[in-house]
């Protein structure tokens, strides 16, 4: 029997589930995961990795980033400048949709480093657009 080989992806996903559970496990509900916007042939487009909504109503766009171990800043430290742009803009696109006026909005950060979850609220704005 050969061992299965684990993926990025797989390890991804994995990472996403962990993050969910733990913000369900604090009332939020899921509203989308992998939320993606297509920008065209020659831009890369959006992800958000989970959209969930806190019990006070508040939408949070949440980027999860899984790393082996805290080697290099750690999984906290790849949300990149690039990042937080590509994020906004679904945020952007998710959020023309809405069907009444916006809701109060916020980024957050789940970073996995080995088996160490650390959840950033707020870890970044939407001036990042800029």
């Amino acid at each position: 029997m050969l061992a299965s080989k684990v993926t990025t992806t797989s390890l991804g996903e994995r990472g996403e589930s962990r993050a969910l559970a733990y913000l369900q496990s604090r009332g939020w509900t899921l509203l989308a995961r992998n939320y993606r916007v297509a920008r065209g042939p020659s831009r890369r487009g959006a992800e958000i990795d989970l959209i969930m909504q806190e019990p006070d109503g508040t939408v949070v766009f949440v980027e999860v980033r899984q790393r082996h171990g805290r080697a290099h800043g750690g999984a906290a430290a790849s949300v990149s400048y690039s990042k937080q742009r590509a994020c906004i803009l679904g945020a952007q696109h998710y959020l023309q949709r809405w069907p009444t006026a916006w809701p109060p909005c916020r980024f957050d950060v789940v970073a996995i480093d080995g088996d160490h979850l650390q959840w950033i609220p707020a870890a970044f704005d939407a001036s990042a657009a800029g």
